[in-house]
C-alpha cells in the first residue's frame, strides 16, 4: 500500500429523484402508498479524494439528509491533510466539534472513509471488520399504513405478510397508521399473526404515534397475545425515555426495541443500564457511521444483548455482517402496488438493491465482497441530475 492517503478534496452532491405511487399520510411525515402520485425526494453522494488517487465513495438518502451535508460543510476542511485511515482519530475529532448537534454529519464521512480503506487495500469493509457471515437473514419492512387502496387494512397487512412469507422472508415487521386508531393498530397485530401462522417472526414499529402509555400499553398486550419478536418505539417520548420504556416492560412479555433515536455510544449504554429496552438499536446514517455502529454493537454484546440494525444499504450489510449478536436485515421500505425500480437504487451502476423481491429462498441477502463498500456508483446518472454540489479543498 504506497498511494498517499492524505485527503485532498471532499466533494457532497445533491442528487433528487422521484418515485411514483407514493405520497405522505395526513401528517405529511410519514411515506405512504398514494396512487397517481409523485413523491420527490432527495438524495447525496460524497467523495473523499486522496493525494494518491484513491477516492472513497457514498451514497445516502435517509438519515439526517440535508443535516449531514450542512454539517459536512462545518467540518469539510478539517479533514483536508488527514490520512484518510486516521479513522479513530477524525471519528472522535468531529465528535468534539459537532458536540452541540446531534453528528449526523459524521455518518457519510465515517462511511467514505471505510470504503477508502477497502479500496486502498483491495478488501471489502467487512473483512476490515473481521467477517462473521456473508448471508443476512432479512425482514421484509413495510411503508405506513395508508387509505389508498395500499396497506389499507388489518387484511391488506396480513396478505402481504403471506406473500412475503411465500418469498421466503423469516421475518415482518409492520409500521401502522398514524391517526390514533389503537383498535386498528391491535387488530393488525392479530390478524398478520392468524395469517402467517406460528413460525414467522413478526415485530410491530409504531414510529412513536401511540399518544399515551394506555394506548401502548393495549397494542403491546395484542403483541403478547401474538408472540411477536419486538415492540419497537411505541409512544410519542420520541423514543428515548429510559424510565417509561422500563414501566412498560415491567406490563408486557413482548421484548422492546430502542434506540433508533437516541444518539451516540454514551446515550446507547445508558439506555441499557437504565433498563429501557432489550434489543438495541443502531445504523450507520444515525450513528456515526459504521465506526459508531460497532462500538454500540459491541457495548451491547458486553451487556449481552442483541444489536438490530435499522434500515437498508451497503454500509449496514457490511457492518451487519462484522456483527455477532445481531438477528435480522432490514429490508425495506416495502409495500405492494409500488415500483421497486424507481427507488433511490437507481444511483447503483451494478444493480445492487434492497427491493422486495431481492431475498434468494431462504429470505437472505448477501454482502458486496468488493473492495470497499463493495458497489459501483453511477457517475452518469449522478451527473445528469445533481442540483447542487459544495467542495472543500
Amino acid at each position: 500500500m504506497g498511494d498517499d492517503l492524505r485527503i485532498r478534496r471532499v466533494v457532497t452532491r445533491e442528487v433528487p429523484w422521484t418515485m411514483p405511487d407514493l405520497g405522505r399520510d395526513p401528517l405529511g411525515f410519514n411515506p405512504v402508498y398514494a396512487k397517481g402520485a409523485q413523491a420527490r425526494n432527495m438524495g447525496y453522494v460524497i467523495t473523499i479524494e486522496t493525494d494518491g488517487g484513491v477516492t472513497g465513495e457514498y451514497a445516502w438518502s435517509q438519515g439526517g439528509r440535508g443535516v449531514s451535508t450542512t454539517q459536512i460543510a462545518m467540518v469539510g476542511r478539517y479533514l483536508i491533510g488527514k490520512n484518510a485511515l486516521d479513522r479513530e482519530l477524525i471519528w472522535n475529532d468531529l465528535k468534539r466539534a459537532l458536540r452541540k448537534h446531534d453528528r449526523f454529519g459524521i455518518s457519510p464521512i465515517d462511511i467514505a472513509l471505510w470504503d477508502l480503506a477497502g479500496k486502498s487495500l483491495g478488501a471489502p469493509i467487512h473483512s476490515l471488520l473481521g467477517t462473521y457471515r456473508r448471508k443476512l437473514p432479512a425482514y421484509a419492512s413495510t411503508y405506513f399504513g395508508d387509505p389508498s387502496g395500499g396497506l389499507d387494512s388489518p387484511e391488506a397487512f396480513a396478505d402481504f405478510a403471506v406473500r412475503c412469507r411465500e418469498l421466503g422472508y423469516p421475518a415482518f415487521k409492520i409500521h401502522g397508521w398514524t391517526d390514533g386508531n389503537i383498535a386498528r393498530e391491535v387488530a393488525t397485530v392479530l390478524a398478520t399473526r392468524a395469517a402467517v401462522g406460528p413460525e414467522m417472526d413478526l415485530m410491530l414499529d409504531p414510529a412513536c404515534h401511540y399518544p399515551t402509555f394506555a394506548a401502548a400499553l393495549k397494542v403491546g398486550r395484542a403483541c403478547d397475545e401474538a408472540n411477536y419478536l419486538w415492540y419497537e418505539d411505541p409512544y410519542s417520548d420520541g423514543g428515548v425515555s429510559a424510565f417509561a420504556h422500563r414501566k412498560l416492560r415491567q406490563l408486557i412479555r413482548t421484548p422492546l426495541l430502542l434506540g433508533e433515536h437516541v444518539r451516540g455510544l454514551e446515550a446507547h449504554v445508558d439506555q441499557i443500564v437504565a433498563d429501557g429496552t432489550d434489543f438495541v438499536r443502531a445504523d450507520p446514517d444515525y450513528d456515526g457511521g459504521i465506526t459508531g455502529v460497532m462500538k454500540i454493537a459491541h457495548a451491547a454484546e458486553g451487556f449481552g444483548l442483541d444489536c438490530e440494525i435499522h434500515a437498508s444499504g451497503p454500509a449496514h450489510r457490511h457492518a451487519m455482517a462484522a456483527i455477532r449478536n445481531t438477528n435480522y436485515y432490514e429490508l425495506g421500505l416495502v409495500a405492494p402496488g409500488l415500483d421497486p425500480k424507481s427507488r433511490h437504487y437507481q444511483v447503483y451502476a451494478d444493480g445492487y438493491n434492497d427491493d422486495l423481491e431481492s431475498v434468494d429462498a431462504q429470505g437472505c441477502v448477501t454482502v458486496p465482497d468488493g473492495p470497499g463498500l463493495g458497489v459501483t456508483l453511477d457517475w452518469d446518472w449522478i451527473r445528469a441530475r445533481e442540483t447542487g454540489v459544495a467542495v472543500y479543498e
